[in-house]
């Protein structure tokens, strides 16, 4: 990184720039802390924009950018940016550099400075050139995706490729089982508003859907927005904050209006999974209210299936392809925004458990859509195939996040030890972007940005306490110094 030039009376020394940035972070946090009750933003936008607006106030001070990055870490959103990876391990240009993961995955552009790695632009031009693949192959087989897509689901080339990769787990589905979306919320978004379409055809309310706390609350808001009744499980700590067979089958007994349970095998935010025995014992639970009549989907978010050890996630998968009772009831949500690190392609799909099931929930997708993008499927398409053909970018995405967690555990655990902030730093199923602990009474999120820099989200945001703050490893790399 280049310094800055330096000004009459300014600190040109990286420490004494950086004490002036831990000031003006202590300034900032503060401000914020005492305005945070006159706004009605949700926790996670409120540390996003502090991060924010303390970065443009040390941009505005002309503080060394070096000092700032030190200083300042956003570890608020679970965005993977590729261009700012630094870590290498071994050589460079070597299977461990991970710098190297913009251009082999097409994001940089020929050319492009990546950290001192200068991207070739062949991962770029090839991905182009497998779009124009594609687009011959759809019109070939009499598909055109320029043109409306009646049925809004998505070409049928992509969609069998999809339902071909459910095999690996036991799970079989067609081409017809399979719908695209614009990523997994907006799958899930049209989901909750299909079964609210169809409640509403019989005369029903939606009725309620069980969100187990902590968890992706996204997908909560979207159901209140459809008529939903927001039915929400504290978990325990000493069950790694998960659902259990008996907390489930209380809720569903005492709350005969659940129609939906959502379910996310690996967990945001606490980085915890569902075992396959855990997963089955929840499935069962379902299948006995089957048996006495009571229809409850199971809308199972797999965002994480992918970023954990892989003959850990597939025996998830198995143990929920194995409940062929309820196969039926079950929709599954995908996409690519983070096993492969492409948020921003906005790549997502749901499977739906029958043929019956997925082609009444197309009315949803030509309401809301009509036809999804020509260049975003040629493109899903292309990435599709990169990934199928180069099996190691899939682990060497793996082994950064490793190597991401590891590092921030370990400098969660230092801090610690200087500031005593945390009460519990969890480990975690060797799975996701994210580290959930346990703060220490007394101290908040405000606190920890403020003696540390590191700016987490409470566990507010996650329907749960805000004892507990999340910390994504996305974004940034983790500096040990």
């Amino acid at each position: 990184m280049t310094p800055q030039r330096s000004s009459p009376g300014r600190p040109t020394g990286l420490e004494e720039q950086r004490l002036l940035v831990r000031e003006a972070r202590r300034e900032m946090v503060r401000r914020h802390n005492a305005l945070r009750g006159d706004t009605a933003e949700p926790p996670i936008r409120v540390m996003a924009r502090l991060v924010n607006d303390l970065e443009r106030e040390c941009t505005a001070r002309r503080f060394d950018r070096a000092a700032t990055r030190l200083e300042i870490v956003n570890r608020t959103i679970g965005d993977v940016n590729v261009r700012l990876i630094t870590e290498c391990e071994g050589e460079e240009g070597g299977p461990g550099d991970y710098r190297l993961l913009g251009d082999e995955l097409g994001i940089a552009l020929p050319g492009e400075d990546l950290n001192g790695y200068t991207a070739s632009g062949k991962g770029y031009h090839w991905i182009r050139d497998r779009m124009t693949e594609a687009e011959r192959q759809l019109l070939a087989d009499g598909y055109d995706p320029r043109i409306y897509d009646i049925q809004g689901v998505g070409n049928p080339v992509l969609r069998g490729w999809l339902a071909d990769d459910m095999r690996q787990w036991g799970l079989t589905a067609t081409a017809e089982q399979v719908a695209l979306g614009l990523g997994a919320t907006d799958c899930i978004d049209k989901i909750f508003r299909g079964l609210a379409h169809f409640a509403r055809l019989r005369s029903q309310s939606p009725g309620a859907v069980l969100f187990a706390a902590p968890g992706f609350n996204m997908p909560e808001l979207q159901a209140v927005t459809y008529g939903y009744r927001l039915h929400r499980v504290r978990t325990r700590a000493e069950e790694q904050f998960k659902l259990t067979d008996a907390l489930l089958a209380q809720h569903l007994e005492e709350n005969p209006d659940i129609t939906v349970v959502y379910l996310t095998a690996t967990n945001n935010p606490t980085a915890f999974a569902y075992s396959p025995a855990e997963l089955t014992a929840l499935m069962a639970v379902i299948g006995r209210f089957a048996d006495q009549g009571r229809r409850v989907h199971v809308l199972a978010d797999l965002a994480y299936i992918g970023t954990g050890r892989p003959a850990d996630d597939a025996a998830r998968m198995r143990s929920l392809a194995a409940a062929t009772d309820v196969a039926g009831q079950m929709i599954y949500v995908n996409s690519f925004s983070k096993i492969y690190t492409l948020t921003g392609d906005r790549f997502g799909w749901a499977v739906f458990g029958d043929t019956e099931f997925a082609v009444a929930m197309r009315s949803s997708w030509m309401n809301s859509v009509s036809c999804l993008p020509g260049e975003w499927q040629l493109r899903f398409m292309a990435y599709h195939a990169l990934f199928r053909q180069n099996p190691q970018l899939i682990e060497k995405i793996r082994g950064l996040y490793g190597l991401r967690r590891s590092r921030l555990r370990h400098q969660l655990e230092l801090l610690n030890e200087e500031h005593r902030l945390f009460e519990h730093v969890y480990l975690d199923d060797d799975a996701t972007i994210y580290n959930w602990s346990r703060l220490k009474a007394g101290q908040d999120c405000f606190g920890v940005l403020e003696k540390t820099g590191i700016a987490g989200i409470p566990g507010s945001t996650f329907g749960y306490s805000d004892d507990y703050i999340r910390f994504s490893v996305g974004i940034l790399p983790v500096v040990l110094d």
